[in-house]
């Protein structure tokens, strides 16, 4: 995050004298507490000062870098995950690079019969599927995708730093969120590339505090 000229006075004049009152603080600006009682929660929250009860505040002594690091590591999948785009076994390959285009998406998770992940289709997928001769309307999608074990799947309670380091040593685009059943895997998100990116581009904006 982009601090302002008052907050970076703040944290110089922490740095200094720390342990130091709000108070003592406002003192060395000429400003009322109730001024920069604002300043003081944003540098608290975002990591830069914390503050003890009676004693004060203090510089935690990191930077914006290694604070922008461990707010990434706290992210989990739960809060990013995207609605799932999902086609059943028997759909032909011509339907699935229908809905693909309609959606706008990189990646479709095939549901068998009991409503579970069975597969995972990609965009190389049906490229693969389209080149030849045969009729895409008399193909089912169930012969050309990808099956388990074959299909890296994520859960709620991972850590998106660790889903975006799969996408990367996997090379594929996008990740099933699963939740466990007693039919199998249930899907109820999507993770993708774009997912990460657009965390890394509001985290650059400050959108995410």
């Amino acid at each position: 995050m982009e601090l302002s000229k008052r907050q970076e006075e703040i944290i110089e004049i922490v740095k200094e004298n720390g342990p130091i009152t709000g108070e003592n603080i406002a003192e060395k600006l000429s400003l009322t507490r109730a001024t920069l009682r604002p300043d003081l929660a944003i540098l608290t929250m975002s990591g830069f000062l914390d503050a003890r009860p009676r004693v004060g505040y203090f510089y935690t002594g990191k930077t914006g870098f290694e604070l922008l690091s461990e707010k990434i590591k706290k992210y989990k999948v739960a809060e990013f995950l995207q609605i799932p785009i999902v086609v059943k076994e028997d759909v032909s390959v011509y339907d699935a690079i229908s809905t693909m285009f309609l959606e706008d998406v990189g990646t479709l998770f095939v549901l068998n019969e009991k409503g579970c992940l069975s597969g995972v289709l990609s965009r190389k997928d049906l490229l693969r599927a389209s080149i030849g001769q045969q009729d895409l309307n008399s193909v089912a999608v169930h012969i050309i995708m990808t099956r388990m074990p074959n299909i890296t799947v994520c859960r709620k309670d991972d850590s998106l730093i660790d889903v975006a380091q799969n996408l990367i040593n996997k090379q594929i685009d996008g990740m099933p969120v699963v939740k466990d059943d007693e039919k199998g895997l249930t899907v109820v998100g999507r993770v993708t590339k774009t997912t990460i990116t657009r965390v890394f581009v509001e985290l650059a904006s400050a959108k995410i505090v």
